[in-house]
């Protein structure tokens, strides 16, 4: 009897933990929505960051960025949320048939694998013209 009643209690104990973790909205698998979404999320890391060029990674878990000013933002899940960072320089990208790799050079933002489909190449391309002027964070 008593076997049962600590049986019940956990999965009782359980069942609200999990509860309050989705009421939280904690956990889950976070992914971008469309590209409206991208836009929101790039001007949430980066206030004042306007995408005007944009191509999403094909499981929507990332997506490379351009505002007009010609900067270029790799944004990438984080746990349950998106950052973004500025690149600037080319020296850490990796093109591989549809999948950009960018080594950001930050140990905490680490390397960002996107499978961008045909558009990895035409992204890769027009990263040449990075040239490291910018600071990392210009802008924020």
């Amino acid at each position: 009897m008593t076997l049962a009643l600590q049986a019940v209690a956990s999965l009782i104990a359980i069942l609200v933990v999990a509860w309050a973790a989705r009421r939280m909205k904690l956990g889950g698998d976070p992914r971008i929505r469309d590209e409206d979404h991208a836009r929101e999320l790039a001007n949430e890391a980066i206030d004042g960051f306007e995408p005007v060029d944009l191509a999403l990674d094909r499981a929507r878990v990332g997506a490379m960025l351009r505002d007009r000013r010609g900067r270029v933002m790799v944004l990438r899940r984080h746990g349950a949320h998106f950052a973004g960072r500025l690149l600037t320089d080319h020296s850490g990208v990796r093109l591989d048939r549809n999948t950009l790799t960018i080594a950001t050079g930050e140990r905490r933002f680490g390397t960002v694998t996107l499978d961008l489909g045909p558009a990895a190449q035409e992204w890769a391309a027009s990263l040449r013209h990075l040239d490291g002027a910018t600071r990392p964070g210009a802008g924020q």
